[in-house]
Formats: C-alpha cells, structure tokens, sequence
C-alpha cells in the first residue's frame, strides 16, 4: 500500500502536476495575445461618436499595437534574459490588464496611450511563446505550437464577434466591452505569479548562445522567415480591417458581411491547430506552404472575379490558408533554431519586421481604394502579396536551420 506522503512526493506525479500548469499558463498567455485587438473592430463607430475622435486617429487603435511589436520585439528577447521568461511574461501580463483598463476610458489621451500600452504587452508574448515551447516542449514542438496557434485564432474570432452583444445587448457599452478582456489578463497573470514563484532559476531564459542579431540579418533563411511572418501578418490584418467593406460593395448586406468575417475566422481555427503538428513530423513544410498559399490565391481571385453566389467558399479558402500561414510562421521559429535562446532571437527579428510590414497593410489598401474608387486593385495586390508570399515561404519551408546559412 502507498503512504499518502509516498504519492505526495513521488516525482512524476509532481513533474506531470508541473508540466499541466506550464500548458495552462501558455493557452492563458496565447488567449490574451489577440483579443484586445479584434474586439475594437466592431466598435470603431461607437468609439468615435464616444470620445469624439476623427476617424484617422481611429484608425490608430488597429495600427499602434502593431507599431508596437515592430519597435520591441528585437529587445523583447534582452528583457527575457535579464528578467527570466516567467517574470518578464508576468510583467507583461499586469502591463496588457493596466492597457486595456487606460484604454477603456473616455478620452482621447489615454486610449491612445492604453492602446500603446496593451500593444508593447502582447508583443512580450508574441515574441516569447515559440522561446517558451522550445524550452520545455523540445519534442512535443508541433502539438504546443498548433495549441497556442489555435487559442490565439479562437480568441480573436470570439472578441471580434462578441463586442457588439457585450456593448449593446449586455448594456456594457463600447468602453465594458473593451474593459472585459481585463478579465483574461488578470487570470493569466495570476498563474503566471505562481510560474515565477516556483521556477527553478536554471530554467529561466538566456539569449547568451543565442544567434548574434548580425549572424541572423546575414541569414538568408532567417530573411525568409521575417518576409513570411510580415506578409502572412499584412494578409491578416488587412483581411480583418478592409474585408467587410470588399463584401458590401459586392452588393452583399453589412450583417451578412460581419457574419462572412466571422466565418474566415473562426475556420482558420483547426487549420492554425492541425498544421503546426503535421509541420513537426516532416523537416520539410514546402509541400503545406505550396497548398495553403494556393487556396489564399484562389480565394482572393474569387473575391476579384466577383462570383457572389460563391463568396462563402472565397472566404473560407482565404480563411483556412490564413490559419494555415499564421501557425507556419509561429512553428518555423521553433523548427529553423536549435535552442530556445535562438527562437526568441528568431521571433524577436522575424515579428519586428514582419510587423511593419502588417501596419503597411490595411492603410495601403486603403490608399489603393481611394486612389481607384473599387477593391479590383487592392484584391490584385493581396494575390501579389500571396505569390510573393510563397517565394519567400519555400526558403523558410525548406530544412535546414538559420544557423547553417
């Protein structure tokens, strides 16, 4: 018969213990890395009437969290050396709940500045997630990959749709339902104090064998992956800002269009989890990329040509390789590097200039709308995008590690 103290310290049951509170606290993180961000979409208008804003600086609460990660995602891996990958991701979790509370009030100053604040947050997680995943699951790499993937995707998807209901039905208003994803942060960050509280300090991230920040802008693999990240991001947030608006000028009612939004979201979600985990069981990922770029391709040739009857099908093609293509980007960190010090450098580089990339997009299709007074010639440039996309993607698919180039 086993003692009760013989189960309290038996170590497998106290490493698996361990191990359960390590994936609870990464799906925490990942839920919190989008949901701040879709969820303002839907209340640009009720924003803008609110604080009495124009609707350039509304359209400054998409592009400033962006801005964000771009500017600090390449020092992100320094803070989580000095600091420990389990501190500084707690640091960043108290700053997203301090973000998303300034934001919430009525002004134009502090939703400004707690948009900045919420977007400097989540690039923190943004960054170290793949550094995470390469720490302490080397060789569950595609499952955690594609389960952190698919809770940011999931998340996004519900923020985006349930902001309105939270505002107007729920009688929250647009500043409530902005203010509620608080919830999310504060229970992440909760966790997280346990994480910190009880890591060994040799587990705590270093970026010291890291690849030089040199070493890695002369890597031509390296250059793939950021090219990847940007454009794949530039398709993303272009689609969430501009795709509503290319539906209802196809004659296609405003409802049924949000609906179509939601839908190109949230069929990305099993994608974004099924294709990290088939990534991890080939060294070579070119044959996904190929077929997920091309249904982005054909997706958007659909939306050009003008097929209304099949636009569902447009969209859930867009949709699919969207999911596809974000999960592939996250996973190549993790896969093209041989430590975890080398993935948070990797994703550090990658998402600062992926992420200019992203805050380019959504403005200059709206250039290209106003310039053409239709979307023909924004829609041609999203396919331009996309070939370029799977140039660059077939360099960062192939194996191989940044390291060797």
């Amino acid at each position: 018969m086993v003692s009760s103290s013989t189960r309290e310290s038996n170590p497998r049951s106290s490493n698996t213990v361990s191990t359960g509170l390590l994936f609870a606290g990464m799906i925490l993180v990942a839920i919190n890395l989008r949901a701040a961000i879709t969820s303002v979409g839907p209340l640009i208008g009720m924003i803008r009437e609110g604080v009495g804003i124009s609707n350039t600086m509304a359209g400054m609460l998409t592009t400033i969290p962006l801005l964000a990660f771009a500017l600090l995602s390449p020092i992100i891996p320094s803070i989580g050396r000095k600091l420990g990958l389990e501190a500084t991701l707690l640091l960043s979790l108290v700053v997203l709940t301090l973000g998303i509370g300034m934001r919430s009030i009525a002004s134009p100053i502090t939703l400004l500045l707690g948009t900045a604040l919420l977007g400097s947050a989540i690039a923190a997680g943004n960054v170290l997630l793949p550094s995470l995943v390469k720490r302490d699951f080397p060789h569950r790499i595609g499952l955690m990959t594609g389960a952190y993937s698919a809770s940011i995707n999931l998340m996004a998807a519900v923020a985006s749709g349930v902001s309105i209901p939270i505002a107007v039905q729920l009688g929250f208003g647009w500043q409530g339902s902005l203010g509620i994803w608080s919830l999310l942060s504060v229970g992440a960050a909760v966790l997280w104090f346990q994480q910190w509280r009880n890591r060994p300090a040799t587990k705590a991230v270093s970026v010291a064998n890291a690849p030089g920040k040199q070493a890695l802008f002369r890597s031509k693999t390296a250059w793939c992956i950021t090219l990847f990240m940007g454009m794949q991001s530039f398709t993303f947030y272009v689609n969430i800002s501009w795709l509503p608006e290319i539906l209802q000028s196809q004659g296609i009612p405003a409802v049924t269009a949000g609906w179509m939004l939601s839908i190109m979201q949230f069929v990305s979600i099993p994608f974004s989890f099924i294709i990290p985990i088939l990534a991890g069981r080939n060294p070579d990922q070119r044959t996904l990329l190929a077929v997920s770029l091309v249904s982005m391709f054909i997706g958007y040739g659909g939306l050009l040509i003008g097929w209304t009857s099949l636009t569902w099908f447009w969209v859930i093609l867009v949709g699919i390789a969207g999911g596809a293509n974000f999960s592939l980007s996250l996973i190549f960190f993790t896969l093209r590097t041989r430590t975890a010090q080398g993935a948070a450098a990797m994703s550090g580089m990658a998402q600062s200039i992926g992420y200019l990339l992203a805050a380019v997009g959504p403005m200059l299709i709206g250039l290209l709308h106003d310039m053409t007074s239709g979307w023909s010639l924004p829609l041609m440039m999203l396919m331009v995008v996309t070939s370029l996309s799977l140039v660059v993607g077939l360099g960062a698919a192939k194996p191989g590690y940044v390291s060797d180039n």
